[in-house]
């Protein structure tokens, strides 16, 4: 039997494993077509909130959330990479939430929010992992606020009004992370048995589970686009 050069046996077994770790390596998918709101759904609290201009999704006009809800309605997603782009006008409040469900009003009382502010008047800015890790830039007479896990002080937020930046949320297992131009703001790792309505009483439904995301219209005053919506579903 003729048995193969060393070389090239160690070439077809890299080839191999290369293949199959290409194989395996999921990859981002467009959520958002930048055309219309197909496969999301949008609550009636506050009508007309969401709409798509030039490419990109414009949230404006009052309290509202659009939910995520793909091709079956009722997407159950729980370790991931969310990657998009947002670009906040002045005074302008909004967020991206996860593992939450649809809700008709209100603020989601399920998962969590990763906090879209610049320059609004809530101290918790860009990058926060709402009420529970906050990226706290407080105002002249402002006091933290009560109820958080962590707060990280900053000078300003890690986001400009009328720049876009690069907004990065992954979930793996307990751990969180939030990534702003590349940057951590904010991370996280779920204690084992953790208690939300003890820790978090402000926030109860703070739990990592699974489920869809959702973006935030914040006010009347606020106005944020968002594009290049993609996600990456990991084991």
């Amino acid at each position: 039997m003729k048995t193969l050069p060393r070389p090239y046996l160690l070439t077809l077994v890299f080839a191999a494993c290369f293949t199959w770790a290409s194989a395996a390596e999921p990859e981002f998918v467009s959520i958002f077509n930048g055309k219309d709101l197909t496969g999301w759904k949008s609550n009636d609290e506050t009508p007309n909130c969401f709409s798509v201009v030039n490419g990109n999704l414009k949230v404006s006009g009052g309290r509202a959330h659009l939910f995520y809800v793909g091709d079956d309605g009722e997407p159950e997603i729980k370790n991931f990479v969310l990657k998009l782009k947002v670009k906040t006008q002045p005074g302008a409040n909004s967020g991206v939430y996860f593992h939450t469900k649809y809700q008709a009003e209100g603020w989601p009382s399920e998962g969590f929010e990763s906090q879209v502010n610049s320059t609004h008047k809530d101290p918790k800015k860009t990058g926060s992992l709402y009420g529970v890790v906050n990226v706290l830039a407080l105002a002249e007479g402002q006091k933290v606020p009560p109820g958080s896990l962590e707060n990280h002080k900053v000078d300003k937020a890690p986001s400009t009004d009328g720049e876009w930046f690069n907004y990065n949320i992954k979930v793996q297992g307990r751990k969180i992370t939030i990534r702003v131009n590349g940057k951590i703001t904010a991370q996280w790792t779920q204690p084992k048995n953790f208690d939300p309505t003890v820790s978090l009483k402000n926030n109860p439904g703070r739990k990592l589970g699974a489920g869809t995301f959702a973006i935030q219209a914040h006010d009347p005053d606020s106005t944020s686009v968002y594009k290049d919506i993609m996600l990456k579903v990991l084991k």
